[in-house]
């Protein structure tokens, strides 16, 4: 599909420079993840060349057509599931003894995390995030994933997107010397993620607004992890996402439609 072809076109020159350069954005996050436009952009190219401005227009409104969330209850999954996958595998990684610098002990309640909770910083970044999972989800979600799901579905479209997406992201996290089997975790966890994230964007009327909202929460929990740092274990939260990626095929069906 051109519009594929097109993101891993403009995001070359990032790829490049993050391979040269040691900048980074912020820590752990190579200045190659500017990419992160390169969707928006080739989908708002492709728009103008199908539609105009008028289509450029269209695309960009959705940002925040958030009035298509008729039913507010989709805020909760939007906004907290993210965080409660964080806590499940936290726990996990306390009953397994699995290592986490700087996190309370076990004789220290749980309670210790959210009294450090560094407030102003994380709307910081969730704003940061927010706008980078913007530029990546006009173009993942606002141009190509309703052509998908007509074609093949809403499982297989997200399948589809997911790896491509995993794909467009392998050449960042090569550049920080990722080892291979916390890549090949990773791959499981975002695969998870669109699928979640199909379903969100069904459930919302096709809200482009809720997904880059999902989006930052994920990104959020994942550079807060365990408040201190990011020492997410992608082993187990790769499993845990699994699961709950699982949990919605089985009770929404493969179609992840609203019912």
């Amino acid at each position: 599909m051109m519009f594929f072809a097109l993101v891993f076109a403009l995001s070359v020159p990032f790829w490049w420079f993050g391979s040269v350069s040691d900048l980074q954005l912020m820590p752990d996050l190579s200045v190659s993840a500017l990419m992160t436009f390169c969707p928006m952009v080739a989908a708002l190219l492709l728009f103008n060349r199908e539609s105009g401005m008028a289509g450029v227009r269209g695309l960009l409104k959705r940002s925040f057509d958030y009035r298509r969330i008729t039913d507010k209850r989709w805020y909760l999954p939007i906004l907290l599931l993210m965080p409660a996958v964080s806590f499940v595998v936290y726990g996990l990684m306390r009953v397994l003894e699995l290592p986490l610098p700087g996190a309370p002990t076990q004789a220290q309640p749980i309670a210790d995390l959210l009294m450090d909770f560094p407030v102003v910083p994380a709307l910081l970044m969730f704003t940061a995030f927010f706008v980078g999972a913007l530029g990546e989800e006009l173009g993942w979600s606002g141009y190509v994933l309703d052509p998908l799901q007509r074609r093949w579905g809403a499982l297989w479209a997200a399948l589809i997107l997911g790896a491509v997406a995993v794909a467009w992201h392998l050449f960042p996290l090569l550049v920080l010397h990722r080892a291979p089997a916390c890549i090949g975790w990773w791959y499981l966890y975002a695969v998870a993620s669109r699928i979640l994230i199909v379903w969100l964007f069904n459930n919302t009327g096709g809200s482009v607004f809720a997904v880059p909202l999902f989006h930052a929460t994920l990104n959020l929990s994942f550079m807060l992890f365990p408040v201190n740092g990011s020492y997410f274990d992608m082993r187990r939260g790769g499993l845990v996402m699994a699961g709950v990626a699982a949990r919605v095929v089985v009770f929404r069906g493969p179609g992840l439609w609203p019912g």
